[in-house]
């Protein structure tokens, strides 16, 4: 980068980490002071992780329906093709599932969907779920 290049603004990066690392961390009180200020629900990072998927992948289900609350889209894949729910489905979480489908979450979206790898990982709870 050169001087004549802007880079992304130092407090709008920090800012970003804060968010990734509420949602990981299931912090739903940091996340809803910053949602309800304006930050977007929709925030992705460089491979394309929302704070839904963050917050799902790490089973958080009072932040996903926070996240989804606020304008969070079920069914966005990552740069991968994965989705919330299938990351949940990954990490064995069915309550997070659960959640997920009640917001309209496709159990056959993205790669690998969430059935198929509810299926793969013998995720029988989460397979009935799926319907």
């Amino acid at each position: 980068m050169t001087d004549s290049q802007p880079g992304p603004d130092a407090d709008a990066v920090e800012l970003a980490h804060t968010l990734f690392d509420g949602a990981r961390a299931g912090d739903s009180g940091l996340l809803g002071r910053y949602l309800e200020a304006g930050a977007p629900a929709t925030l992705t990072n460089a491979a394309g992780d929302s704070l839904l998927m963050l917050a799902a992948y790490h089973g958080h289900a009072d932040t996903v329906r926070l996240l989804l609350g606020h304008g969070a889209d079920a069914n966005a894949v990552n740069d991968r093709g994965q989705t919330p729910l299938a990351g949940a489905v990954f990490k064995g979480y069915p309550d997070v599932a659960k959640v997920l489908l009640d917001a309209g979450a496709d159990p056959d979206a993205g790669t690998p969907s969430a059935r198929a790898a509810a299926e793969m990982f013998a995720r029988k709870d989460i397979l009935e779920l799926l319907g």
